[in-house]
């Protein structure tokens, strides 16, 4: 089966390693890092979805990424209902923490992009199966980083993007590792921490020219 979104993912994370992923801050809060986020260089963002406020600050993020056309995610997608919702309130991609087959289907047919969650190589060979060779690993530092040199020795299509615990402080080690995108949160909020993520964007973006 062949992942029909994988170009989509390819593109969306071109121009940067790095998302930022915004949990339960509120709407001000996440439109405020989200502006911090693309004025670093992250191109993307992701708004996990659990509560009624978290679906008015996804809302909120979506307006102001239009303004500046950036593209945003919906994390914790747990049920097909909130496939929908998701679309609805313009997420242009979802997350979510584990691999559930169900989910993903109602992704696909809904035609919207989906990071499913996995943490070992079974569910990496299912999503495979499910036709997906981009997906997110949970959690990351759980993981480690010599768990994505690894894993790639048996799925060299498959490209990750690691969440959990990240930080600037590892970032760069789990990008060394293979991982194609790395997402922060809090550090966001830290002035030498993005710093030191503008100084990893540019060298990864120099690299890259």
């Amino acid at each position: 089966m062949t992942d029909t979104t994988a170009d989509w993912f390819e593109s969306a994370f071109a121009g940067a390693p790095l998302m930022a992923i915004l949990r339960g801050m509120g709407v001000e809060r996440s439109v405020r890092l989200s502006q911090t986020a693309w004025d670093l260089g992250i191109d993307s963002v992701e708004v996990p979805l659990q509560t009624d406020e978290d679906e008015q600050a996804l809302r909120a993020v979506v307006a102001a990424a239009d303004e500046r056309g950036k593209i945003v995610g919906a994390g914790t997608i747990i049920t097909p209902a909130q496939v929908a919702q998701a679309a609805d309130a313009g997420a242009k991609y979802l997350v979510s923490p584990g691999l559930d087959p169900v989910v993903v289907r109602a992704a696909q047919a809904a035609g919207i992009p989906i990071l499913p969650g996995v943490a070992t190589p079974s569910e990496v060979q299912l999503a495979v199966s499910l036709g997906l060779t981009w997906l997110k690993a949970f959690p990351a530092t759980w993981l480690g980083s010599g768990w994505f040199t690894h894993i790639r020795g048996p799925f060299p299509q498959v490209r990750f993007v690691a969440t959990g615990g990240l930080d600037a402080s590892n970032v760069e080690e789990y990008l060394a590792a293979g991982v194609r995108v790395a997402a922060v949160g809090s550090a966001l909020e830290d002035a030498s921490q993005l710093e030191r993520l503008a100084a990893v964007l540019q060298a990864r973006q120099g690299a890259a020219q």
